[in-house]
């Protein structure tokens, strides 16, 4: 690390929801490798253990912690054991989103078509998820006196609306507001709350699978809509993370950042 870093987050502890895998992994390691203790969440405790063992393989200090952060008594349990071997957790990453750990993300009929059934889904994760990992979170950053940092991954369909993904864009734009609010009532204790919204990152794939996929009609149509025409990566997430976690971002507070390649600007 280098001398002076700004971004330096040594000594504190953080816990990324969703952790695991993607963003909220590309998010653990950028935390990790500037000195935080980081405990990783994830619904699929293995995942979760992968990426832990990759921060202490480095040199890190890591605990991996499943809960399913729909579910409080989960989330409590998971933050009780992070605590227990980390400290005290001061950085809070909600990562955890889309349609939650079981169900992948899929397109909806119009929404008076839909059948809400489907609803609960997102928003159990998307903004029930947040609520609780930040209910349970605050009394402990409160009491560390520590000057907490809570970011929240949102998504540019809560900011901009999105089509047939009505009740997905919901609940990411009531975790927008939940922000909001909670970062007024957080900074009279040096809390800071604030969000990432985000639009399409690379698809999962191998690379034969994802040259042929970027090569397609619905990704280059898809593409065009993006001043910077590429799709997001993890590492362009967790780098806006990282800045939001650390001391150079004490004075912001309340705000949603676009992490999207231009596809839609903040005013």
């Amino acid at each position: 690390m280098a001398e002076n870093d700004i971004l330096d987050l040594t000594g504190r502890v953080a816990l990324v929801t969703g952790g695991g895998q993607g963003a909220g992994r590309g998010i653990a390691l950028a935390l990790a490798g500037h000195g935080a203790a980081v405990a990783v969440n994830d619904f699929v405790l293995e995942r979760a253990e992968a990426v832990a063992d990759d921060i202490r393989a480095d040199g890190g200090k890591a605990v991996a912690v499943q809960a399913d952060v729909s579910d409080y008594a989960s989330v409590k349990a998971a933050f009780d054991h992070a605590s227990a071997e980390l400290g005290t957790i001061t950085l809070l990453v909600n990562n955890a989103g889309m349609a939650g750990p079981t169900d992948k993300m899929a397109r909806s009929p119009e929404f008076w078509n839909a059948d809400p059934s489907e609803w609960p889904r997102y928003f159990n994760t998307n903004l029930y998820g947040v609520m609780n990992c930040c209910h349970v979170a605050m009394p402990a950053m409160v009491e560390a006196g520590k000057g907490g940092r809570i970011v929240t991954i949102v998504s540019d369909s809560g900011r901009m609306g999105e089509q047939r993904l009505a009740a997905y864009a919901a609940a990411k734009a009531g975790a927008a507001g939940f922000v909001r609010s909670l970062a007024k009532e957080a900074g009279r204790y040096g809390i800071t709350c604030n969000a990432v919204s985000l639009s399409t990152l690379t698809p999962p794939m191998g690379p034969e699978q994802l040259a042929e996929f970027l090569e397609s009609p619905m990704s280059k149509a898809q593409l065009s809509q993006y001043v910077i025409r590429r799709y997001g990566t993890p590492d362009d997430v967790a780098a806006m993370v990282l800045f939001l976690c650390s001391d150079a971002s004490g004075w912001i507070t309340g705000q949603t950042y676009p992490v999207n390649g231009g596809y839609s600007f903040a005013i």
